[in-house]
């Protein structure tokens, strides 16, 4: 697979040994920055001492409205070998309550290899776009416990014209299906300790998308707990460069509360702040 890459649904089919991605990056693991004891992800994923929340660098969507824009396009980051890799876990596991694997996708050979090594202690967590291929995240199921899927479009127009990817709709819906297969929703004192977390961020002017997917989400995954985010923050980057308006948002909300898929977590509107964007 590192000679044609086929790790995700783009299968750009490129050699990873000598030239980069689409995802702009190499073979080997390429981190962009670690946050000790993370509070900044849902309450179930973070608990009383967080989770070690693993940056890595690169992406295989190109959201040109992304926070973290520096990392998944800005080449930002340090290379770690598989064992080095091995030895962060190690470390700090015993001082966090899940190990949050953000961005993972285009490095998951390589961390399928780390996880042989590591007897784990603590939950790990796939902290995804949602753009997967079924294959990979039935690979990485060995050692995740915890999908946080995005579920960011019900319309491969708008997936195309901001994330520059034709087919995001029904290639989420299938990978958050296996996800789904593969893990019943388990829950220890309120924390996660198996399933899927199905998270969607709203986007300004862009309210009718977030009422489709929201009747996706309904229409096939009713039982599991959502994540509805009102947090974009305008990047400059992108068309998007308005923040979130709170009419958007209750919108939104209303919606989800017709179709009771009130299981789950809901941002304060106040959460549309750049202060809450790590610097890399």
């Amino acid at each position: 697979m590192a000679e044609q890459c086929k790790i995700c649904p783009r299968g750009c089919l490129i050699n990873r040994e000598n030239s980069k991605g689409f995802c702009n990056e190499f073979k080997q693991i390429r981190i962009s920055k670690i946050i000790k004891n993370f509070m900044w992800e849902e309450p179930c994923i973070t608990g009383n001492k967080g989770a070690l929340a693993i940056f890595f660098s690169g992406c295989n969507l190109k959201c040109d409205y992304c926070q973290n824009f520096q990392i998944s396009r800005g080449g930002v980051g340090e290379v770690y070998s598989i064992d080095e890799f091995v030895n962060i876990i190690e470390q700090n596991q015993d001082n966090h309550c899940f190990i949050d694997l953000i961005t993972p996708t285009h490095f998951s050979d390589q961390l399928r290899q780390a996880f042989k090594k590591i007897s784990k202690k603590i939950p790990v967590v796939w902290n995804t776009n949602g753009y997967e291929s079924t294959t990979t995240i039935e690979n990485v199921s060995e050692f995740v416990d915890v999908f946080l899927t995005d579920f960011k479009y019900s319309d491969n127009l708008l997936a195309e014209k901001f994330s520059k990817c034709k087919n995001y709709f029904e290639v989420c819906l299938d990978a958050t299906k296996t996800m789904c297969a593969l893990k019943t929703d388990k829950y220890e004192n309120d924390l996660i300790s198996q399933g899927v977390l199905i998270r969607h961020l709203v986007l300004p002017g862009l309210v009718k998308n977030s009422l489709a997917v929201l009747d996706c989400i309904k229409e096939n995954f009713p039982e599991r707990k959502i994540s509805l985010m009102s947090q974009f923050t305008p990047n400059g980057q992108s068309e998007l460069n308005r923040p979130l308006k709170a009419i958007e948002y209750k919108t939104v909300l209303a919606h989800a509360e017709k179709l009771q898929l009130t299981n789950g977590y809901f941002q304060d509107f106040s959460s549309a702040s750049s202060n809450y964007i790590p610097k890399f």
